[in-house]
């Protein structure tokens, strides 16, 4: 069943071509433009500022655990049965506090980089749209298995979304 809607896909691509004689397509790498143009770049720069706080805060926190347990290996046996089970408690405190704050900085975060990456997305939509109407594409494909150099226009969405800030 796969092979005939390939074959027909094939011969309506064909035919397509035949009738409509220049048939320009266009290929962009998206990834790449959700990595390298300036308003995705921007974008990582504006998140990185605001979680810097809070991945300050993990740090100490994870400071503090290292020191409670290298209390505990260094300290151990100099210390009453009492303050020992009170450093084990402290140790087990922090360590459920980190694992709470490491997650919900990991869901916090995954989740405005997807709202940012939204933003960059719509605009490099409408960059590639432009470029389309401007260039008289006929078709331009975002997703593909292999990318011919030639008709990659990655570079071309990329400098559009640096050119219109």
């Amino acid at each position: 069943m796969n092979k005939i809607k390939l074959a027909l896909c094939a011969l309506l691509l064909t035919a397509g071509t035949a009738v409509a004689g220049d048939f320009k397509v266009g290929i962009v790498d998206t990834e790449r433009v959700l990595r390298e143009s300036a308003p995705a770049m921007k974008a990582e720069k504006k998140i990185e500022k605001e979680f810097s706080e809070r991945d300050q805060e993990i740090k100490k926190t994870m400071k503090q655990a290292k020191d409670v347990q290298t209390l505990l290996e260094k300290e151990s046996s100099g210390l009453s049965d009492a303050d020992r089970r009170n450093k084990e408690r402290e140790l087990s405190a922090l360590n459920v506090n980190l694992q709470r704050l490491q997650r919900e900085f990991r869901e916090d975060l995954n989740l405005r980089k997807n709202e940012e990456l939204a933003v960059v997305l719509e605009r490099a939509n409408k960059a590639i749209q432009s470029i389309a109407e401007t260039e008289k594409y006929d078709l331009i494909l975002q997703e593909a298995v292999y990318r011919n150099p030639r008709i990659d226009i990655t570079d071309k969405v990329i400098k559009s979304l640096s050119d219109s800030k």
